[in-house]
């Protein structure tokens, strides 16, 4: 994969759905990885559209639940750190947020 963001934080939105769209549009090869108070993001649906065009989406499954969320209503697949860490391990670049 060209690109991998990592996505911590719920003040990311303004750089994050831009940059995914831009990556999208480009033909890039991304992922997205959403954790910490990032995963309150999933309940934004630009944010969520945004992502359609990752190759992968996951959230942090603790960090989901963490911000109230059930495991049947996760718009993303749900995941541990340690599919974090082999999708950082096939990133050429990783973007923190």
């Amino acid at each position: 994969m060209d690109i991998m963001l990592h996505v911590t934080s719920r003040e990311a939105v303004a750089v994050a759905i831009p940059l995914m769209r831009a990556l999208h549009r480009g033909g890039a090869d991304w992922a997205c990885f959403v954790t910490n108070d990032g995963a309150e993001l999933l309940r934004d649906a630009g944010f969520v559209a945004a992502l359609q065009g990752a190759g992968r989406a996951v959230v942090c499954e603790h960090s989901w639940e963490a911000a109230g969320g059930k495991a049947e209503d996760c718009p993303i697949e749900r995941g541990s750190q340690t599919i974090n860490s082999a999708m950082m391990a096939e990133a050429d670049r990783v973007v923190s947020l």
